[in-house]
C-alpha cells in the first residue's frame, strides 16, 4: 500500500510530451516517475557499494604493502584483450 508521495516535479511541456510519446501499453506517468526513482536508488546503492569496496581494498593493500605498478597492471589487461582476439 503506498502512503507516501514525492514532491511534484516541474518539467518543460516539450520533456513531458516526449516522455508521454515514449509511454508503453498501459504505463502511466506516474509509474515511469517510480519506476525511475527505483531504478536511481538502486544506481546510487551500487555506486556507493562500489567506492566503499574500492576503498576497503585500498586499506587492505596499504597494511599488507601489496601493491602493484599500474604499468605492469596495464600490460597484464592488454594481454589479456589480446588474447581475446
Amino acid at each position: 500500500m503506498k502512503d507516501a508521495t514525492l514532491p511534484a516535479l516541474r518539467v518543460d511541456a516539450s520533456l513531458r510530451e516526449e516522455l508521454e510519446s515514449l509511454l508503453e501499453n498501459g504505463e502511466t506517468l506516474s509509474g515511469f516517475m517510480e519506476q525511475a526513482v527505483r531504478a536511481g536508488i538502486e544506481q546510487r546503492r551500487n555506486r556507493q557499494a562500489f567506492i566503499a569496496r574500492g576503498l576497503a581494498a585500498r586499506e587492505q593493500a596499504r597494511r599488507e604493502s601489496d601493491y602493484h605498478a599500474a604499468g605492469t597492471v596495464l600490460g597484464e589487461l592488454d594481454d589479456i584483450l589480446d588474447s581475446t582476439e
